[in-house]
């Protein structure tokens, strides 16, 4: 029994380890490739990305964009619209486009154009994940999280009794040395 727990805090240790391992890389990933997760919460993009999905994008500038891409583009004081674009043209700068787009779902284009530097284009989409996603978000599932996380490394930590030295049994008692080698004496008859 002492065994498998011992084994079962070890598996923890390095689930853990990986878990946080690949965390850190996919923040590094991210912020050096300037991606991150958009949720789907309509369904003008079905059935290509359903409502309820998360899509993974990446910034891009507007030179970039062609039709037929995805992308998500920031409102003023709107939510932003992931849509596939369906015309681009050039925009008042070299960096500028004025780019149309419309929803997989709907039926017309979007009623304007969005003028664009940059925008983020979908790289892939995992279906039926943003409520779990959402739920992260939620300070009583975070303080759930931490407080088993807490818990699982105290318990893999926390000292057992056959780690600790035995404090009832005498000390060992020094190896004995062996005797002085004594020289024999030779008496000399005269």
């Amino acid at each position: 029994m002492k065994r498998a727990l011992h084994l079962l805090g070890e598996l923890f240790l390095w689930l853990a380890a990986v878990l946080g391992g690949i965390s850190i890389l996919l923040v590094v990933l991210g912020w050096a490739m300037n991606i991150s997760l958009i949720m789907f919460r309509t369904g003008s993009m079905e059935p290509t990305i359903p409502t309820g999905a998360v899509a993974v994008v990446q910034e891009i500038s507007a030179e970039e964009v062609e039709v037929g891409d995805i992308l998500t583009v920031d409102r003023d004081d709107q939510l932003p619209v992931t849509h596939r674009v369906t015309s681009i043209e050039p925009g008042a700068g070299s960096a500028e486009r004025v780019i149309r787009m419309q929803g997989d779902a709907n039926e017309t284009e979007d009623p304007h154009p969005y003028t664009i530097t940059e925008a983020r284009l979908s790289l892939f989409h995992i279906p039926h994940i943003a409520n779990a996603v959402n739920q992260l978000n939620n300070p009583y599932l975070l303080g759930l999280i931490t407080v088993v996380a807490a818990a699982g490394v105290g318990w893999t930590f926390w000292p057992r009794e056959e780690d600790r030295p035995c404090s009832s049994a005498a000390p060992s008692p020094a190896p004995a040395s062996p005797p002085p080698r004594h020289r024999p004496r030779h008496t000399s008859v005269e």
